[in-house]
Order: C-alpha cells, then structure tokens, then sequence
C-alpha cells in the first residue's frame, strides 16, 4: 500500500515538473522515480499517450539505481509517441530526436543528437565557440522499435519500424525496417520475417 501511494505521489510530481517546463504530455503518463530535466522554453516536447518511464529506485534491475535524464536545447524538438516504455534513460536533443509509436527502450541506453562538443580543437578551447559549432543531425526511430539495453544511438541516426537493436549495441548509422542490428558499431545481424 505505501509503495503504490509511493508511485503514485512520483507520478503526479513529475506530470507537475514537466507541465511547468510547458511540455505536452498524453494520457495515461506515468514516471516512477526522479527524472532530470533540462528543458529550454523555447523548445518543444511532446509525449503521446500510456508513456511509462521506470527511473532508478530499483524499478528495473538492470538500471539499477540510474536516474533518467531528458535535456532539450534552445529551439529543439522532442516528439514521443504513444505507447511507448523507457527505462532510466538519457535522452539530449539539441535539434531535433523523434520516437514513434510501441517503442521499448532499454535500460540506460543514451539518445543523443548531436557531437555536444566542436571537432575542432581550437573552437572546443573556448567555451563559447565549443558547444554552438558541434555537428548536429535530428534522430528518427520508426514505430514497434526495441532498443536492448545500454545501447547508444548517436546524431543522424534513422531507424525504421519494427527494428531490434541488440544490448550493448553502438547504433552510428541508419538501419532499415524489420532488421536485428547488433554490435560496436551496431552491423546487420538478420532480417525479420513475420
């Protein structure tokens, strides 16, 4: 009984926390544990309807005690969509990251868009030139995707519907519907026949 009203007081906080950050979130939205927010105003982010996020306490045995984290930069967008399931994540969109519908993702697999930092070295040694000339490339993740977890799915990244990425895998280059992708960097395991 105290852990249900537990869960349900977190997931009443964080539909709190993200409607103060003017993000639109569906029905059915449901968080257990504390998720880190870095959401710029002029940004926007959207999650469908039934999305469940489970955020370190233990809730998923594989992400231990890690704690979710979403950031969304000045005029970027973060679109998810229905039915979707995340286990502690970290998800950084600097332009533009977009999940589809019945999507899992894993266990502390890391989404993000963009290098964070200049290739070259002359911009990355000042801090105001570093961030703003990093290369950035919006993320597309098809409808019925898996992603196992620990994985990494980096900048430009499209990935169509009905894909299953293999724990651990290093995802640095699209991959078309109904294929297994595994690895580092992830490479073509098999197709999936229905």
């Amino acid at each position: 009984m105290i852990k249900k009203n537990y869960n349900k007081l977190y997931t009443l906080y964080n539909i709190l926390k993200f409607k103060s950050k003017n993000v639109k979130i569906g029905k059915k939205f449901r968080i257990k544990g504390k998720v880190g927010l870095n959401i710029s105003n002029s940004s926007y982010v959207q999650f469908g309807d039934n999305f469940v996020m489970l955020s370190g306490k233990m809730f998923n045995i594989l992400s231990r005690n890690i704690q979710s984290g979403i950031r969304v930069d000045k005029n970027a967008t973060l679109k998810v969509g229905n039915n979707v399931g995340i286990s502690s994540v970290s998800i950084w969109s600097s332009k533009k990251i977009v999940i589809g519908n019945n999507v899992k993702i894993g266990a502390d697999v890391i989404i993000f868009d963009s290098d964070m930092h200049s290739l070259n070295y002359l911009e990355r040694r000042d801090f105001t030139t570093d961030a703003k000339n990093a290369k950035k490339k919006p993320i597309i993740i098809g409808n019925d995707v898996f992603i196992g977890t620990r994985s990494i799915i980096t900048k430009g990244v499209e990935i169509g519907d009905k894909v299953i990425i293999a724990a651990g895998s290093i995802v640095t280059k699209s991959i078309p519907s109904n294929e297994i992708w595994g690895g580092n960097p992830a490479k073509f395991i098999k197709k999936i026949n229905n």
